[in-house]
């Protein structure tokens, strides 16, 4: 039986022939024409260590291929650096650099027929914009993530890369030696790989293992280590077998295998960003996901994992601990995981894990059984009121303050908030609002984790409220809410927030209010008016034009 059903539209028949031309010049032969063309979306890029040990893995993937008798052909996908990018206007690419990864993937499979696709990548949002490319092709597709970065360390303490954002706050507040600054900012970064702790990339690519779209295992591995270049051959071999099988994202991304990604992600304390993803990944899909679902989902999932960045252990030690595939098990012995979805490899993930523990071991403290949960519900909610008729998204687990009643400290861009925090004009009390950085008023929702950052190393990350219409890091914690809905380009009611005006923000209530009369808040809505778009030309007026609103997940298509 022939298995290049799609690549056959480009290889086969006397018109083809010039088609086989160029193959040929590639060092094709006669008999590869009847063999599958396996694409290899190659993330790597030395622009960023969460992307320069990727080619060690596509080298893997492609042998594989072969192996497997099916034909790689690889082509690239760009990525930025989120952690790099952190602070500047180039953070504004990074959410658009999703949708073009997803472009990227999709025009190259749908433009050369590929019968299948590996897609490997690193940094943040390599792992959506794939996904998403991948579920709209609907072509027989897997994930392989490059895997995490090692921790680093200075003077005995493990150190990731929000140390050294959190340093910036201690070192400006006096509260850290010159010495200590410089030995964290050298060591935070040891290695190859993603940042370690459960942030946007971690969080992203364990969902997957549960998502069904990656091999169990592989998102905790440490980029540099002999097995996750093993894995990066074994998702090819898988690969190839679910194009034989005709097995098909689609297949696999169900509204039930995405409550069970959104499981997974409450019990490990992920990234909020993964709200707006599987938002826009279901969209991808053409899955019913909805905002609220969100919502649902945690009040029946209890965190179960210590990881940063609200916890102490990062994405090895879970590793070390039994991985993604330990925490499911825990969750579907416990009736939070549907264990009857399919997964790449064609069995269900009830299957996966039937040899895992049902508890987990003795010997760790990075997850824990379900009796034992460290929060009794999920982290991330979704708060509303007047400030976010829409909605907007917080992490509420472990506050010790989880309402907060302060003067708005209102800045129009991230560059004015930072200079504030660290000349020491926010005091305890205030709520930061930081707006007109939706995805259209940004554009693109740049994330916040410099000025929140600054904010905990200057001792205030307990007592300062955080709001805004833009986006938070993945290493983010402390009372900020983010995503705001409508946001203020849309004239949404953040846009109207006067400096002074008093907030509250109250986790219990899910409760994000504007203190202020209706009629006054009419009165300035009467007399609100647009401002012009920050940019006209290129890829982020492109973006701005296109995107929708955060309680869609920002989807451009």
């Amino acid at each position: 039986m022939a298995f290049n059903r799609r690549s056959k539209n480009i290889t086969q028949g006397v018109a083809r022939s010039p088609n086989r031309s160029m193959y040929y010049a590639l060092g094709y032969k006669e008999e590869d024409f009847d063999k599958p063309m396996i694409g290899v979306a190659n993330g790597h890029s030395t622009i960023t260590p969460c992307n320069a040990g990727l080619q060690r893995l596509a080298d893997a993937a492609i042998e594989s291929i072969r192996k497997s008798d099916a034909n790689p052909q690889i082509f690239g996908t760009p990525t930025i650096s989120d952690g790099m990018s952190m602070g500047t206007e180039g953070m504004k690419y990074s959410l658009v650099s999703r949708e073009v990864i997803a472009d990227c993937v999709e025009t190259a499979v749908q433009g050369q027929w590929m019968d299948g696709v590996v897609v490997i990548g690193g940094c943040d949002k390599n792992m959506p914009g794939g996904m998403i490319g991948m579920a709209r092709m609907n072509v027989p597709s897997i994930y392989v993530y490059g895997g995490t970065i090692r921790p680093g360390n200075w003077k005995g303490k493990d150190l990731t890369i929000v140390s050294s954002f959190e340093a910036v706050g201690e070192f400006t507040a006096g509260r850290m030696s010159e010495e200590d600054f410089k030995g964290v900012e050298k060591n935070a970064c040891p290695s190859t790989g993603s940042c370690g702790g459960m942030y946007t990339a971690n969080t992203m690519s364990s969902s997957f293992e549960a998502l069904g779209m990656s091999l169990m295992y592989s998102s905790t591995m440490a980029n540099p280590d002999q097995e996750k270049v093993d894995s990066a051959a074994e998702s090819a071999r898988v690969l190839v077998e679910a194009v034989k099988k005709d097995l098909k994202p689609r297949d696999i991304i169900t509204k039930k295998s995405i409550e069970n990604a959104v499981a997974l992600i409450m019990a490990t304390g992920g990234s909020t960003n993964a709200v707006l993803h599987y938002l826009a990944i279901a969209h991808a899909a053409d899955v019913e996901w909805s905002i609220d679902d969100f919502e649902r989902m945690r009040k029946k999932v209890p965190v179960i994992c210590d990881l940063k960045p609200s916890g102490q252990y990062v994405a090895t030690d879970l590793h070390k601990a039994g991985g993604i595939p330990q925490v499911l098990k825990i969750l579907l012995d416990a009736g939070l995981l549907h264990g009857d979805c399919v997964t790449i490899t064609g069995r269900t993930i009830a299957e996966e894990l039937k040899d895992v523990p049902g508890k987990p071991r003795a010997d760790q403290k990075v997850i824990f059984p379900i009796e034992q949960a460290l929060y009794k519900e999920g982290h991330l909610a979704i708060l509303r009121g007047n400030l976010a008729e829409d909605g907007a998204v917080a992490k509420i687990s472990g506050l010790k303050n989880p309402v907060i009643t302060g003067p708005a400290r209102v800045f129009d861009d991230e560059q004015s908030a930072m200079e504030a925090i660290l000349s020491d004009k926010i005091k305890a009390g205030d709520i930061l609002v930081l707006r007109y950085l939706g995805p259209v008023g940004g554009p693109g929702m740049p994330e916040m984790l410099a000025p929140t950052s600054a904010i905990i190393g200057k001792g205030l990350g307990e007592s300062v409220g955080f709001i805004t219409d833009g986006r938070f890091s993945g290493g983010t914690w402390g009372m900020v809410v983010g995503h705001v809905a409508p946001e203020a380009f849309a004239g949404g009611t953040i846009a109207l927030v006067h400096e002074g005006d008093s907030i509250t923000i109250d986790a219990h209530k899910l409760l994000l209010q504007l203190n202020v009369d209706d009629a006054e808040i009419a009165r300035r809505r009467a007399a609100w008016r647009q401002p012009a778009p920050k940019y006209t030309r290129g890829v982020l007026a492109k973006f701005a034009a296109l995107a929708g609103p955060a309680n869609k997940g920002a989807v451009t298509g």
